[in-house]
C-alpha cells in the first residue's frame, strides 16, 4: 500500500499483501499516457481529437484506474478504509510473524561500481 495516489503491483518484487485505500490509483502510467498509447487510433480519427482525448482519458481513470478493479484482478488483496490502516497492518504483520522463507542462493556477487 502506498500514500501516493499511485501505486504498482508490489506482489511482482516480493511482498506477501499488498492493500490499497479506496482513493489510490492502481496503475504504472498516469491515464493521460496510457490513453494516448491505447486509444492512439480512435484520437487520431476523431473530428476533435482534444475533446475526445479528454473523454477516453476520463473513461479509463473511471473503469480502469479504481482500486476495486485491482482487488477483482488481484493485483491488491484488499481495499481498506484508511482510518483501519494501523490494525490492519498490525493483524498482517503478526500473520507473517513466524513466517520462514528460504532465499535463492546468490549466483552473482553485487560488485561495487
Amino acid at each position: 500500500m502506498g500514500t501516493g495516489r499511485r501505486a504498482y503491483r508490489s506482489r511482482s518484487i516480493g511482498s506477501d499483501l499488498s492493500y490499497a485505500w479506496p482513493a489510490n490509483e492502481i496503475a504504472v502510467m498516469g491515464a493521460e499516457g496510457a490513453a494516448n498509447v491505447v486509444f492512439r487510433r480512435r484520437i487520431a480519427a476523431a473530428d476533435d481529437p482534444a475533446e475526445m482525448r479528454g473523454r477516453l482519458v476520463k473513461e479509463y481513470k473511471a473503469e480502469l484506474m479504481h482500486p476495486y478493479h485491482a482487488a477483482e484482478r488481484g493485483l491488491v488483496d484488499d481495499v481498506i478504509d484508511p482510518a483501519e490502516t494501523r490494525t490492519v497492518l498490525i493483524r498482517s504483520l503478526a500473520m507473517l510473524n513466524r513466517k520462514h522463507a528460504t532465499l535463492p542462493t546468490r549466483k552473482h556477487g553485487n560488485p561495487p561500481l
